[in-house]
């Protein structure tokens, strides 16, 4: 039941992340990736509200946990998810741990962007 969960939540999310794509450089142009940045920056802000709400006020399930968070917030952006995980490790003083985790995720994305723009090059 929790996978159909996030299935439905993570097509929600998808859905509104693809119109944000569409309308933000109809808004604002497309010399700068305004929607990405967008989204990463709203999809955090909610994050924190929902995860401060159920943490604070102890209320909703797993269920609504997971289709709100794991669900429309990671259709909609999996930064999200990255700054959650940040936070988490800073707010409990790992601030090692904290900083090395996003070196390591913007430093091996990065690479992992290139490695496969290289393979497929190479095999083309």
């Amino acid at each position: 039941m929790n996978y159909l969960i996030v299935f439905l939540g993570g097509g929600l999310g998808a859905a509104l992340r693809h119109g944000v794509n569409v309308t933000m450089p109809r808004l604002v142009g497309n010399g700068f990736p305004y929607a990405t940045l967008f989204e990463n920056v709203t999809g955090s802000f909610v994050m924190g509200l929902i995860v401060s709400w159920f943490a604070f006020k102890g209320q909703g399930s797993q269920e609504w946990r997971l289709f709100l968070t794991t669900g429309i917030l990671g259709g909609y952006t999996t930064f999200s998810a990255f700054s959650l995980d940040f936070a988490l490790l800073y707010e409990r003083d790992a601030l090692g741990l904290a900083a090395l985790y996003v070196l390591a995720s913007v430093g091996l994305s990065l690479l992992g962007i290139f490695a496969g723009l290289a393979l497929v090059r190479a095999l083309a």
